[in-house]
Protein backbone atom coordinates (compact mmCIF):
# COMPACT_ATOMS: atom_id res chain seq x y z
CA UNK A 1 0.00 0.00 0.00
CA UNK A 2 1.18 3.01 -1.08
CA UNK A 3 0.91 6.18 1.82
CA UNK A 4 1.22 9.93 0.98
CA UNK A 5 2.11 12.80 3.60
CA UNK A 6 -0.75 15.68 3.60
CA UNK A 7 -0.69 18.78 5.61
CA UNK A 8 -4.05 19.55 7.57
CA UNK A 9 -4.26 22.69 9.96
CA UNK A 10 -4.11 21.87 13.95
CA UNK A 11 -8.22 22.37 14.16
CA UNK A 12 -8.62 20.11 10.96
CA UNK A 13 -6.91 17.18 12.91
CA UNK A 14 -9.23 18.18 16.36
CA UNK A 15 -12.33 17.83 14.56
CA UNK A 16 -11.25 14.52 12.77
CA UNK A 17 -9.83 13.05 16.53
CA UNK A 18 -14.00 13.56 17.12
CA UNK A 19 -14.67 10.91 14.79
CA UNK A 20 -11.90 8.48 15.91
CA UNK A 21 -13.55 5.41 18.05
CA UNK A 22 -10.47 3.92 19.58
CA UNK A 23 -7.26 5.42 19.85
CA UNK A 24 -5.04 3.58 17.96
CA UNK A 25 -7.59 3.76 15.21
CA UNK A 26 -5.58 5.48 12.07
CA UNK A 27 -6.00 8.93 10.34
CA UNK A 28 -7.11 7.08 7.33
CA UNK A 29 -9.15 4.96 8.83
CA UNK A 30 -11.24 8.40 10.25
CA UNK A 31 -11.05 9.69 6.83
CA UNK A 32 -12.16 6.75 4.85
CA UNK A 33 -14.91 6.85 7.75
CA UNK A 34 -16.41 9.93 7.10
CA UNK A 35 -15.97 9.48 3.32
CA UNK A 36 -18.50 7.16 3.29
CA UNK A 37 -20.70 8.84 5.55
CA UNK A 38 -20.37 11.58 3.13
CA UNK A 39 -21.21 9.41 0.31
CA UNK A 40 -24.15 8.16 2.05
CA UNK A 41 -25.74 11.51 3.29
CA UNK A 42 -25.69 12.08 -0.67
CA UNK A 43 -26.99 9.17 -2.02
CA UNK A 44 -29.36 7.92 1.01
CA UNK A 45 -30.15 10.10 3.71
CA UNK A 46 -32.10 8.44 5.45
CA UNK A 47 -29.55 5.58 5.84
CA UNK A 48 -26.88 8.41 6.52
CA UNK A 49 -28.83 8.96 9.72
CA UNK A 50 -28.71 5.93 11.16
CA UNK A 51 -25.16 5.46 10.52
CA UNK A 52 -24.49 8.62 12.31
CA UNK A 53 -26.91 7.53 15.31
CA UNK A 54 -25.11 3.76 15.13
CA UNK A 55 -21.56 5.39 15.08
CA UNK A 56 -22.65 7.88 17.90
CA UNK A 57 -24.25 5.36 20.12
CA UNK A 58 -21.02 2.78 19.20
CA UNK A 59 -18.74 5.99 20.65
CA UNK A 60 -20.35 6.27 24.33
CA UNK A 61 -20.54 2.05 24.65
CA UNK A 62 -16.88 2.51 23.98
CA UNK A 63 -16.18 5.54 26.42
CA UNK A 64 -18.43 3.73 28.50
CA UNK A 65 -15.82 0.88 28.54
CA UNK A 66 -18.79 -1.83 27.24
CA UNK A 67 -17.06 -3.48 24.11
CA UNK A 68 -15.20 -6.91 23.73
CA UNK A 69 -12.01 -6.78 23.21
CA UNK A 70 -10.83 -8.80 19.84
CA UNK A 71 -8.92 -10.95 21.98
CA UNK A 72 -12.22 -11.54 24.16
CA UNK A 73 -14.34 -12.44 20.81
CA UNK A 74 -11.91 -14.63 19.81
CA UNK A 75 -12.10 -16.95 23.31
CA UNK A 76 -15.87 -16.25 23.01
CA UNK A 77 -15.83 -17.95 19.91
CA UNK A 78 -13.77 -20.42 19.90
CA UNK A 79 -10.21 -19.40 18.05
Amino acid sequence: MEATTIKIHDRTKQELDHFREYKNESYDEVIQKVIFIAKTCKDEPELSRETIFAIEKARERIRKGKFVTEEEAKKRLGF
